[in-house]
Formats: C-alpha cells, sequence, structure tokens
C-alpha cells in the first residue's frame, strides 16, 4: 500500500470514529427529546417519535440545501467542466440511501416495542456479520479468519455493553424486526462503496438523503398529530429547540455527511466494524449528559454508571477493529470492482 493511501485510509478511518462520537451523542439526546416531547404534546407513541425525528432531517436538508445554493461546486470536479446542481445519479443514490433508512429506522424503532433494549442494541449491530457474510456469498470468496475473528469479537463487545442475555432471546416480532432493520442498515452502507454511484457527490447525495427521510417522517408526524396545534407546540420550547439543534448538527448534518463522504474510502466490512464503536459513545456519553438534559428539560432522566461491561465491551470492539486494520488489504479502487 502507498504512503497516499495509508494516509488516506487512515484519515478516513478517523473521520468514521468522529461520526460514531456524534452517532454515540444521539443516544442521549434522543432520549431526552422523547421525554420532552411526551411532556409537551402528549399523543400517540408515533407522533412522539416523529416530532423527535422528523425535524432534524428536516432543518438539515435545508440547512444543506441554502449552504449548496451558496457555495460552487468543488472536490475532484472543480476545474472540469461544470456538473448540473443535482444529477440523476446522485436523485437515485441518496434517494435509495434515504429509503433504507428510514425503514431500517421504522423496523428498529417498532421492534423495540416488543423487546428488551439490550436485545435491540445487539441485534441492531447484526450488520458487522451480515456484510462480509453477504460478500463471501456474492462474490464466493471467504473473507478470512482475520475479518470473521474481528466480527466475533466486535458482537462479543455489543452484547457486553448491551447486557444482551441468551436466556431472554427468541424470534418474535421485535427481535425479527430488530433483525430486518440491521439488514436495511447493511444495505446502506454497501450502497456507498457501490461503483454504479462512484461519480456522485458525496455533499448532493447527503442533500437527498436528509431529504427523503424529512418527507416521509415529516407526514408521519403530521398524519398522527392529535392536533394542528400539537405540531407547533415544541418548537415554542426553549429546550426543545435547543436539543434538536444539536441532534440536527453534530448527530444529523455532522455524522451523515462523514458517512456519505469517507465511507468510501474504505471497505464496508471495515466500516461495518467502525460502526459498533457507536454504542460504546453511546454509553460514555450516558454517563454525564442525561442529567444535564433532564435538568435543562425539566424530565426525569438520570445519569448512568459505569460498568465492567462497559470497560470489557469496549476493549473486544476496540480490538477488532485494529486486528482487521492491520490486517485488512488495501481497497481495490471502485473502478476494477465489478
Amino acid at each position: 500500500m502507498s504512503t497516499t493511501s495509508a494516509e488516506l485510509r487512515s484519515k478516513a478511518i478517523g473521520m468514521l470514529l468522529l461520526a460514531n462520537v456524534f452517532w454515540g451523542l444521539s443516544f442521549p439526546l434522543i432520549k431526552a427529546l422523547l421525554l420532552l416531547n411526551a411532556r409537551l404534546a402528549p399523543g400517540n407513541a408515533l407522533f412522539v417519535i416523529g416530532c423527535t425525528v422528523a425535524p432534524r432531517f428536516l432543518i438539515g436538508a435545508l440547512v444543506l440545501a441554502l449552504w449548496q445554493c451558496r457555495r460552487p461546486s468543488g472536490g475532484p470536479n472543480a476545474g472540469r467542466v461544470a456538473l448540473p446542481w443535482l444529477t440523476a445519479a446522485e436523485l437515485r443514490h441518496g434517494t435509495f440511501v434515504g429509503l433504507f433508512g428510514v425503514a431500517g429506522m421504522l423496523f428498529q424503532s417498532d421492534g423495540m416495542r416488543f423487546t428488551a433494549a439490550s436485545t435491540s442494541a445487539f441485534l441492531t449491530q447484526f450488520y458487522a456479520i451480515l456484510i462480509p457474510l453477504w460478500l463471501a456469498l456474492r462474490f464466493r470468496r471467504n473473507p478470512g479468519i482475520t475479518v470473521w475473528t474481528s466480527c466475533a469479537l466486535v458482537m462479543a463487545g455489543v452484547a457486553l455493553l448491551g447486557r444482551f442475555d441468551w436466556r431472554q432471546m427468541h424470534l418474535g416480532r421485535g427481535e425479527l424486526e430488530t433483525l430486518a432493520s440491521s439488514v436495511f442498515f447493511m444495505v446502506q452502507i454497501l450502497s456507498l462503496e457501490n461503483p454504479v454511484f462512484a461519480a456522485t457527490r458525496p455533499e448532493k447525495v447527503t442533500l437527498v438523503w436528509l431529504g427523503v427521510e424529512a418527507i416521509i417522517f415529516g407526514s408521519m408526524t403530521v398524519a398522527s398529530a392529535p392536533s394542528p396545534g400539537a405540531l407547533v407546540l415544541p418548537w415554542c420550547s426553549l429546550p426543545w429547540l435547543g436539543l434538536t439543534s444539536l441532534i440536527t448538527v453534530f448527530c444529523t448534518l455532522g455524522a451523515f455527511s462523514i458517512m456519505t463522504a469517507w465511507q468510501p474510502k474504505i471497505t464496508a466490512t471495515q466500516a461495518g466494524l467502525i460502526y459498533c464503536f457507536e454504542p460504546i459513545f453511546g454509553s460514555l456519553f450516558a454517563l454525564l449528559l442525561p442529567g444535564i438534559f433532564s435538568g435543562w428539560a425539566q424530565v426525569a432522566y438520570a445519569n448512568e454508571s459505569a460498568s465492567v461491561n462497559l470497560i470489557v465491551g469496549g476493549g473486544l470492539i476496540t480490538a477488532a477493529n485494529v486486528l482487521i486494520q492491520l490486517k485488512s488489504p488495501p481497497k481495490t479502487p471502485a473502478a476494477a470492482r465489478t
């Protein structure tokens, strides 16, 4: 591997870790927003979830659209023949990723109503195994002992982090829906390295992605609102605006932009394992932030406590990623993949 390729991969890994930090921050933010929304605008579960999810995508899409209208296209196309503001391929790619993201989030959210939170956390990260398994079946090539060992380590780490109990595990509605969400998230990850979309610009794909989720979740929120006034009430709350701004800037604009721009620099298998750092950062933030958010939003949300599970589980996930990053070959250029 050349020095340039190694430096690019190292930077991509660092940026994806930063995206995981942002997604980890979303755990206490979403929990606080759910509690706040339930207090501000009591309604059915679908409406409370919609008030929590839809605004982040709506505001994020509007901010990206305004920002991209103000600045010229850059990146690898700078100095070449000007591209349209949005190409058909970018529209297809962003719509594809957005639809699978919506499906994954809906299955995950509904599945959590019928299974334990630890089981949901464990099964959601199952794409870490599904990705190399799918690639092995598709290309009829064993990814090797390093990949399978890393997958086993990361799943053991996630199980410890979520205090997963095998005795409570059964394939009911909640477990099946959560596994389905993991499949949708797997397709999202794989689509970002699809050579068919190699020429698309990450910022445009992110814009369409957020727009698709904003339209679908926004429509769901409006349709489930108990009254027109319930849609306006959260926007009049200063704590709600503050929490929504945080989840929009960091966990939506920041994390999703990083994912579309930097994930294609490494393999989907590597990315799937790196994304398993998300529950580690989520657990760390849950040690400190709930108390702050609860005082600000006037909701009952206590800090969690540190445990051996966090240390050991986090260590296993870290070991898995170190192993695969040290032993993995360089990423094959998109033009060479079939």
